[in-house]
This record gives structure tokens, sequence and C-alpha cells, in this order.
């Protein structure tokens, strides 16, 4: 399956609409928290400005929503897998994305036949308190000869200058967050991580 190398995660429509314009081409939708009525909206939003801009555009953790309104692609971390209806996600047709943190988890995550599978942290995160110390560079290269042809997303603390390290070393998809939403020029943060995943972008 093909992916796109930059792997935008935002918490709201507003940011796929404002940032998916720019050439995004993969978006995961991620919001915590909120009434499951707003959600729904957002995923609406979500899924109508992907489509014109041909994005391909991921929901976190509400299967039930997506499959509802009709998406394509679902994130699962581990503690929602263990309580997910895989069934009636693949009956639904949707692809399926899952996080993992260690072999345990790894080896979790390979039963349930994913169409990628995201390794994380690589770097220490400001995103969210971990139980995992990071990861680092190595441990890419051993889920990649683990998990074969499999795509691979490295996740937690990316940065510019951090991207050829995580390909170098075996990912095929480098995904952000705050180094993109909390910075102060948002918009030319997102075009120069899309020039700066280009030379990985499979054809």
């Amino acid at each position: 399956m093909k992916i796109d190398p930059f792997y935008l995660i935002v918490d709201s429509a507003a940011w796929i609409e404002r940032l998916v314009p720019l050439g995004v081409k993969l978006v995961q939708l991620r919001i915590k928290d909120r009434p499951l009525a707003e959600i729904r909206t957002d995923i609406q939003a979500a899924k109508a400005i992907c489509a014109a801009h041909g994005c391909q555009l991921i929901v976190n953790d509400y299967w039930q929503l997506a499959i509802e309104e009709g998406c394509d692609f679902i994130h699962l971390g581990q503690e929602d897998l263990a309580t997910t209806d895989l069934g009636a996600i693949r009956k639904a047709g949707l692809k399926l994305g899952l996080s993992t943190h260690d072999e345990t988890e790894l080896a979790t995550a390979l039963t349930a036949s994913p169409d990628y599978i995201a390794l994380g942290p690589i770097y220490p995160t400001i995103l969210k308190a971990m139980a995992w110390a990071p990861q680092g560079l190595e441990r890419i290269g051993q889920w990649k000869a683990e998990i074969g042809n499999i795509p691979l997303v490295a996740i937690g603390g990316l940065t510019i200058a951090r991207i050829a390290g995580v390909f170098e070393n075996g990912a095929d998809i480098a995904a952000v967050v705050t180094d993109i939403t909390r910075n102060s020029d948002p918009e030319s943060r997102t075009q120069e991580w899309i020039k700066a995943t280009r030379p990985w972008l499979s054809s």
C-alpha cells in the first residue's frame, strides 16, 4: 500500500481546513475529550476537505463514527484495539493503522493484519505523558526488520532536522504533531515538511 511519507496529525477539522490545501496528502484527525456530536461534525468536515484535495484521512479511535460516516481509514492505540470490533472494521472496508511501543504490542498488532504500524516515541515528546522511554533510531530498523513490507510510521518528537534519520533507519512515514501545530507559522512549517519528505516518496 502506497502512503505519503509526510503524516500530519491534528486535533480538529479547522486545522485540516487550514493545512491540507497546502499539499498535505496524509492526515490523521485525533480528537480527545469532546462530545460525540462535535466529533462527528469534525469528521464530516474533515472528510469533505480531504476529498476535495486528494488527501487520505485517517480517523483516530472513533471507529464506529468512521464507519457511519463512510471513512476508509482508522488508527487505533493498543487500549482501543482490545475493545474494538476488528471484524466490523474489515467488513466496512476500512484500512487499519496501529500504535506500538514494545515487542508485546508489536506482536499484538501483527495479529490484526494492520495496513501500517506506528512506533513511538522516537524522541522525547511534549504532546502527552508517555510510559515509554524514547525508542531511538536503532529501534526503527529492528521494527522494520520484523514487519517487512508493512509500512512503518515513526512518531514522537520529530522535526525537520530529524526527518532524514528516521527514513535512513527504515521508517516509511514520518508523523508530526507539535512541530507544526505549535510553530509560530504552521503553514510555512507544513510546506517545509512536504518539501523535506519528498525524497522518500515512493513511486
